[in-house]
């Protein structure tokens, strides 16, 4: 089996599929105008996506109260310094920053909704076709 997506009831998945294509290189793939405004949201490789809807309103989670480690979207980041200081820039917040023995070197922020994302550069790579 293969994973096909992984799907999140947010606030406004208008707003939030376009602040992922400009600013995380996500792209749709096929999306629901109307109704649940539904986004299907591909990473570069094409093999991974993100579904988010909003259905029903009162249904959404609080992401920004949720401790980090409980629900996170995790992206491959060669260089995490310079990714958090471009997403600050745009609404996202910092949360934590980790240094593994490994080598790896973890970033945790928050988009401007309040959902946790991680830039993961990665000591030794975790993916078959792992891309930046």
């Amino acid at each position: 089996m293969k994973i096909e997506h992984f799907a999140i009831n947010v606030a406004d998945p208008v707003a939030m599929a376009d602040w992922y294509v400009t600013h995380m290189g996500l792209r749709v793939v096929r999306k629901q105008e109307g109704g649940a405004n539904t986004h299907f949201l591909a990473d570069d490789s094409g093999d991974v996506m993100l579904e988010i809807y909003n259905n029903p309103p009162d249904e959404v989670p609080d992401y920004a109260a949720m401790n980090p480690l409980l629900l996170h979207l995790a992206f491959v980041c060669e260089n995490p310094e310079q990714k958090r200081a471009q997403l600050e820039a745009v609404g996202a917040s910092f949360a934590e920053e980790v240094h593994i023995k490994d080598g790896s070197h973890l970033v945790m922020m928050r988009d401007p909704w309040g959902l946790s994302i991680q830039l993961c550069k990665r000591g030794s790579k975790m993916l078959r076709c792992q891309q930046s």
